[in-house]
């Protein structure tokens, strides 16, 4: 059966996940965080992609970005994870594949929905209980977002922009989204639309992206 083709839209916002092999290990020390990092903002550049935010994970990537034309975000993933797979079995002397396959998407309505999609990229250390708190993990954009810590890769999303006048009220409103957890629906909803390749966001949202790109965007709805 051939693969659904990816929903994508030139600068709408796109939450997407790419694992390791086999759920396996794909950063091995340090070095290798801080190497996926400094190619991502080199092809950031080249390939028209806004970063809002990212967490990279001992066996998996999330990524927010919004790419300026459609296959931008499919095009620097590309290039990325070829670097990257070069970079590590030079290093770590290994072979074979890394990734499991393509990476997953989703395009995310962005009111109501993107600042829900921020938390749960920036969560995912302390749900694995690899940190008792956000801040406590490096490889992570929360301590910009959150904390003012500089980060020439993150590019701010006006709906961040928009919870304060200045850095000092955005940060510290940013910071009261965490106070709490999303709850199982608002998780079930993320996960189920990154991994089936449906928009995150509500009705009229779906039905919007699926009158400009001609596909189903969501479960339920009409085939297309």
């Amino acid at each position: 059966m051939p693969r659904r083709a990816r929903l994508r839209l030139a600068n709408s916002p796109l939450h997407l996940i790419q694992r390791g092999n086999k759920r396996g290990v794909c950063f091995f020390a340090a070095d290798d965080y801080a190497f996926y990092l400094h190619h991502l903002e080199s092809l950031v550049a080249k390939f028209g992609c806004a970063v809002h935010a990212y967490m990279l994970m001992t066996n998996h990537v999330h990524l927010l970005r919004s790419p300026r034309a459609t296959d931008g975000a499919s095009l620097l993933m590309k290039h990325l994870g070829q670097r990257y797979v070069q970079y590590v079995n030079r290093t770590h002397g290994r072979s074979g594949t890394l990734w499991e396959g393509r990476f997953r998407s989703s395009l995310v309505q962005t009111e109501g929905y993107l600042l829900r999609c921020y938390r749960y990229i920036e969560m995912n250390p302390v749900r694995a209980g690899m940190a008792a708190h956000p801040a406590g993990y490096r490889w992570s954009s929360f301590r910009a977002n959150a904390r003012g810590m500089p980060d020439s890769l993150l590019t701010p999303h006006p709906q961040y922009l928009a919870l304060g006048r200045d850095a000092a009220a955005r940060m510290a409103a940013y910071l009261d989204l965490f106070n709490g957890a999303l709850d199982r629906a608002q998780l079930a909803e993320i996960r189920f639309a990154v991994n089936a390749g449906y928009a995150l966001g509500g009705e009229r949202f779906r039905k919007e992206v699926e009158a400009i790109t001609g596909r189903r965007a969501g479960r339920g709805d009409p085939g297309l």
